[in-house]
């Protein structure tokens, strides 16, 4: 039988699916009624423009009660892993049944896996010492092969934040600790991209922490999920401690901070849709751990404008003549 996920407008929750077989659940009444409520809800969501009001929100099984990373694949499906494990499950965003699950390597390995994101047909795990796994979909219950990338950033920071540049395949990672605690007062994003037969080149980003905190109550920052927008090239932040959301440009300018909307328990992963959704998902603390669907309309008025969904602006290179980055460092 397939894991379902329950789904839940606002706080009321409605029951699960029971159909079992692969692919019966998307073509029950129930899910059908599902879907066409998440979109007519979507429709509507543009009324809210403090994106305060969530569209549609699934409560995940126990394999995912710690999930620790998401993100979406080009067709729109949802990817989130648990932590620990290398299994990948594979989720309906608009419907909140889980479609399969996979795993990456063998069924049996395990690292401190914190973070899942796509590029293409190229899905990639990322380990908190900065290693890389990169792999393909699989099938129903498939193990699947990897290469791995050892980006040799462990040494500088504890990381739970992993995003891959559109245009150049470069990874993008978010520091959640930084290893010197002269350095722990600043936000640090890395731009890691490898160079054929070759050093990567590796670049950063820094935005003063107090800058980012602003009139916040927060005491510090600790990233746990980073995501690009595809309309905007700009990076969001969640910091699932501080429960905060964060929006800074690619050059490292803050264009906004604010606590995360609705009440988090721990948010682990974050994907900013190309149609304007912000998808959060939050491990069980004092409840089940979901995800989360909201209106997604930026953080400031410094974000750049819209362009068309099918087109994707991608975020530059950190420039190293910004008072804020600095160029291959290693």
């Amino acid at each position: 039988m397939i894991p379902r996920i329950v789904f839940v407008f606002s706080v009321i929750l409605a029951g699960g699916v029971s159909a079992c077989r692969p692919g019966s659940a998307a073509e029950s009444p129930e899910v059908k009624a599902r879907a066409a409520e998440v979109k007519k809800r979507i429709a509507e969501a543009s009324a809210d423009s403090a994106g305060e009001t969530p569209v549609a929100k699934w409560l995940l099984p126990a394999q995912l009660r710690e999930v620790s990373g998401l993100a979406r694949l080009p067709d729109g499906r949802l990817l989130a892993h648990n932590d620990e494990r290398s299994r990948v499950f594979v989720i309906d965003p608009m419907t909140g049944v889980i479609t399969k699950k996979f795993t990456v390597g063998s069924k049996t390995m395990t690292a401190d896996f914190e973070a899942i994101a796509v590029s293409g047909a190229d899905i990639y795990l990322l380990v908190s010492n900065g290693d890389v796994y990169q792999f393909r979909e699989g099938d129903e219950d498939e193990v699947v092969p990897f290469t791995k990338h050892d980006t040799g950033l462990g040494k500088e920071c504890e990381f739970e934040s992993l995003e891959v540049e559109p245009r150049t395949g470069a990874f993008i990672l978010a520091c959640k600790n930084i290893s010197k605690k002269s350095e722990r007062n600043q936000i640090r994003i890395y731009r890691w991209l490898r160079r054929a037969g070759g050093a990567a080149a590796v670049s950063m980003i820094n935005v003063p922490l107090a800058e980012a905190i602003g009139t916040n109550d927060w005491k510090q920052l600790s990233p746990s999920d980073i995501a690009i927008d595809p309309r905007t090239g700009n990076y969001v932040l969640v910091a699932g401690p501080e429960k905060a959301l964060i929006e800074i440009t690619a050059q490292g300018e803050l264009v906004g901070a604010r606590p995360i909307p609705g009440d988090p328990q721990q948010t682990e992963g974050v994907v900013i849709t190309p149609d304007g959704l912000l998808i959060l998902a939050d491990e069980a603390v004092s409840r089940d751990a979901d995800i989360t669907i909201y209106p997604w309309r930026g953080l400031g008025s410094s974000t750049a404008p819209p362009v068309p969904a099918d087109t994707t602006t991608t975020a530059s290179p950190p420039d190293s003549s910004n008072r804020n980055s600095t160029g291959d460092r290693f």
